[in-house]
């Protein structure tokens, strides 16, 4: 990590509450986080009148012409590295959605 420009440059700070984390005291967590959309063949309904495949690619492709690159590669795929301080990681990894009622 140390070898990272933006480390060097910036520091490490704790994505959650901004404090600053020194790398080799064992004092912080490196969180990744990868999330993707549903990897699953799409459902098709043999018995349901479909449209010609060439034409629904083109209504979704015209959906899409609005959407940037990096618009649409979110909706696909997402990597996320966080360093979390101890007592952040603790709270975080507990409830990581953050759904359990206070």
């Amino acid at each position: 990590m140390a070898d990272d420009p933006h480390i060097e440059a910036f520091g490490l700070i704790c994505h959650s509450c901004s404090s600053v984390l020194t790398c080799g005291e064992g004092s912080f967590y490196v969180v990744k986080i990868e999330a993707f959309a549903d990897p699953s063949p799409p459902n098709l309904d043999s018995n349901k009148p479909s449209k010609h495949l060439s034409t629904e690619i083109n209504e979704l492709i015209e959906q899409m012409s609005d959407l940037s690159e990096q618009e649409l590669m979110d909706q696909v795929y997402r990597r996320l590295i966080l360093l979390m301080c101890r007592p952040c990681y603790e709270l975080w990894i507990e409830d990581p959605t953050g759904t359990s009622a206070s």
